[in-house]
C-alpha cells in the first residue's frame, strides 16, 4: 500500500467571506479521487459543493476500490447522480474529477477539467492536465456556453458522456515514485503564481508536509489581496492536495 498524505483548506466566496469548501478528497483501497465543485450557470441551493460531495459519494458508494475502466466508472457515477437527483445537462452544478488508481502492475490516471495530476517516475515527472477550459478563457464570451460540448471543455455534470472526454495516462507501477494531485487552488501556485515547480512541491511535502504548500500559496495571495498581480475571482480559492508515495513500498 502506498503512503498517502493530504491537505485541504476552504477558500472564500466572491464577497470575500468564508464558506464551506467545494473540494473533496476520496480515499479508496486502490485509488485517490479529487473533486472541485463549480456552481451551475443558474445558481440555486445545489451548488458546486453539493455536486462534488454527492459525486464523491457515488464514486465511493458500496465499494472499497475502483476496478473497472476509469471512464466507465466515472460515467456510471455521473449517471447515478443525475438520475437520483433529477439533474439536467446544461443546467446543473458540476465538478472537476481527478483519479489516480493503482493495481499490481500499473498506475492509471484520469483528469476531467482543471485539477491536474503530476506523476513522478524514474525519468522525471509528467503532468496530466486537461487544459481545454484554460485555453478557452478570453476567447469566448460566456465560458459556460461551451461546457460539455464539442470544441469546448468537459466536466462532470449531468451528462455521463463527459467521462469519456477525460485526459488519461498509465505507467508501469514499478516506474512510479510518487503522484501529486491538486485542485486549481493549489496548482495556481505553480501555473500562475510561479512560486515553485512540481518537483519543489513534492520536496516540500516530504520535508514539511502538504500543509506547507498551502501555507505558501495563501501567503502569496495575502500579499496580493487586491488581486492586481494575479487577477482572479476570489482572494483565496478552496485548496486540496493529495500526495501518493510509491517509493516507500520498495
Amino acid at each position: 500500500m502506498p503512503e498517502i498524505t493530504t491537505a485541504e483548506r476552504p477558500g472564500v466566496g466572491r464577497d470575500g467571506l468564508p464558506r464551506p469548501t467545494e473540494d473533496r478528497i476520496v480515499r479508496l483501497s486502490n485509488a485517490v479521487v479529487l473533486l472541485d465543485g463549480a456552481t451551475s450557470p443558474t445558481p440555486r441551493e445545489r451548488d458546486g459543493g453539493w455536486h462534488s460531495r454527492h459525486l464523491a459519494e457515488e464514486l465511493g458508494a458500496d465499494r472499497t476500490c475502483l476496478d473497472g475502466d476509469l471512464a466507465d466508472d466515472l460515467a456510471r457515477a455521473i449517471e447515478r447522480l443525475a438520475r437520483h437527483h433529477g439533474l439536467t445537462p446544461g443546467d446543473s452544478p458540476s465538478s472537476t474529477v481527478a483519479i489516480t488508481r493503482w493495481t499490481d502492475t500499473t498506475v492509471d490516471v484520469l483528469v476531467l477539467a482543471d485539477s491536474p495530476v503530476v506523476v513522478f517516475t524514474d525519468a522525471g515527472f509528467e503532468v496530466v492536465a486537461d487544459n481545454r477550459l484554460r485555453d478557452l478563457r478570453g476567447k469566448v464570451d460566456r465560458i459556460t456556453d461551451w461546457r460539455n460540448r464539442e470544441h469546448g471543455w468537459w466536466v462532470a455534470e449531468a451528462d455521463s458522456a463527459a467521462a469519456h472526454r477525460a485526459v488519461r495516462a498509465s505507467w508501469p507501477r514499478d516506474r512510479v515514485r510518487a503522484v501529486v494531485m491538486a485542485t486549481d487552488g493549489v496548482s495556481c501556485g505553480v501555473d500562475d503564481y510561479e512560486l515553485f515547480d512540481w518537483k519543489t512541491v513534492l520536496d516540500v511535502t516530504a520535508k514539511m508536509g502538504p500543509e506547507a504548500v498551502l501555507d505558501e500559496i495563501r501567503a502569496a495571495e495575502v500579499r496580493d489581496a487586491d488581486r492586481q498581480k494575479w487577477p482572479r475571482p476570489k482572494v483565496h480559492d478552496d485548496q486540496a492536495l493529495a500526495v501518493i508515495r510509491f517509493s516507500a513500498e520498495k
